[in-house]
């Protein structure tokens, strides 16, 4: 079957008997190579050094997932159904990935107008969600300085998922339910010529039917037409500070992940087994190299962040530094996902651009372009290529 979008490119169902390579096997790829397996299709992961490696965006110990997004937009919607998800699988894995410890947001800036413009699709989406006040805030965390702060939202079903262990947890059940997984590189010459096969770096080539290319900071090098600048890598740089021995306050168990909401956006996750106090600044960093940068904390970034703990945590204002990371964001220019078909190649979707925020989406994100795969259908202008313009 096949049928015609509003600009003029194709749109064809796909077959049960169809393959479908899905390259890229984090959060976006994983999930989604899950979903077109459970359609019926053929699946093929790939992945130059597997799910959540030390290079990938969604490699680390842990990750955010909220529902507070601000106005306009899909993303607590869509962080909703992905929680009903990671729950799903958890029952159906027999693992613990999801830690609802809760999220509180502290407003310290002056325009509170993200977080009050959030509030109405918190209750859209049925995400529960508590507005606190300082008072009601130190009441019931004592170890946070509530200077400037303003006021509160507290998510109670917020929290973290554990990211490295849910990437191979997602690759672990897709090969439960038949699925191939082949960890080698895709070359990055002439995908922006005439489709053929992909040639990989073992010397093979990967024939397919379909094509979702998932590929976090690397999709703009493999496309650098169709994509190109449209994704820019950023070094962020990530911290875990050690806690006073037989201090409870700073663990998952007495303290929620936390976002303040100041002239920059810092957050951090409590606890983790032991792993440490992890703090981070939200701010862009450089642009920064996935395959070949080096992953060293700056010493001035250290200095900030443990300025800014000394505030917001007096009792950790001496805390040791256990251990640090650099990981990347992968930034489109408005910070929503690229999901869209190649412009000249209509087996051919492209995924990413999870800009800092796309990790907790990953089984909503995979369930539905695997729909979009399957039935052919248009992703919707926000995420489309075309937003950007020539």
């Amino acid at each position: 079957m096949l049928k015609r979008s509003d600009d003029g490119r194709s749109e064809a169902k796909v077959k049960a008997n169809t393959h479908v390579a899905v390259i890229g096997a984090g959060a976006f790829g994983g999930w989604t190579a899950l979903y077109l397996l459970r359609r019926g299709v053929r699946v093929t992961l790939v992945d130059a050094w597997g799910p959540g490696n030390s290079r990938a965006s969604s490699g680390g110990e842990t990750r955010v997932i909220r529902g507070t997004y601000g106005p306009n937009q899909p993303y607590t919607k869509m962080a909703a159904r992905a929680t009903q998800l990671w729950k799903e699988h958890e029952k159906r894995w027999n693992l613990k990935l999801l830690h609802q410890t809760g999220v509180l947001w502290m407003v310290t800036a002056g325009d509170d107008h993200f977080e009050r413009e959030s509030l109405p699709l918190l209750r859209e989406g049925g995400i529960a969600y508590q507005e606190l006040s300082v008072q009601e805030m130190a009441a019931r965390w004592p170890q946070i300085n509530l200077e400037a702060v303003h006021w509160g939202i507290y998510e109670p079903e917020g929290g973290f998922l554990t990211a490295r262990a849910a990437c191979q947890a997602v690759l672990d059940g897709f090969l439960a339910e038949g699925g191939q997984y082949r960890q080698v590189a895709v070359v990055p010459r002439g995908l922006d010529g005439k489709w053929d096969s992909l040639s990989l770096s073992d010397g093979s080539k990967l024939d397919a039917d379909q094509y979702v290319f998932a590929c976090g900071p690397w999709l703009g090098p493999l496309f650098p037409e169709a994509v190109g600048h449209r994704i820019r890598p950023t070094k962020q740089e990530v911290f875990f500070f050690g806690t006073p021995a037989g201090d409870d306050r700073f663990t998952e168990g007495k303290l929620p992940v936390w976002a303040d909401h100041r002239d920059r956006f810092l957050y951090g996750i409590p606890g983790n087994h032991g792993r440490g106090f992890k703090v981070a600044d939200d701010t862009r960093g450089p642009e920064f190299d996935p395959t070949w940068g080096e992953r060293t904390v700056g010493a001035e970034n250290l200095r900030a962040i443990r300025d800014y703990i000394a505030f917001r945590f007096p009792a950790l204002k001496d805390a040791p530094l256990l251990e640090s990371r650099v990981c990347q964001y992968e930034n489109t220019p408005d910070n929503d996902f690229i999901i869209d078909r190649h412009p000249r190649h209509d087996n051919v979707w492209l995924m990413g651009g999870g800009s800092g925020h796309g990790f907790k989406h990953g089984p909503a994100l995979g369930e539905m372009v695997a729909g979009l795969v399957m039935e052919g259908n248009d992703p919707g202008a926000l995420f489309t290529l075309q937003r950007f313009g020539k």
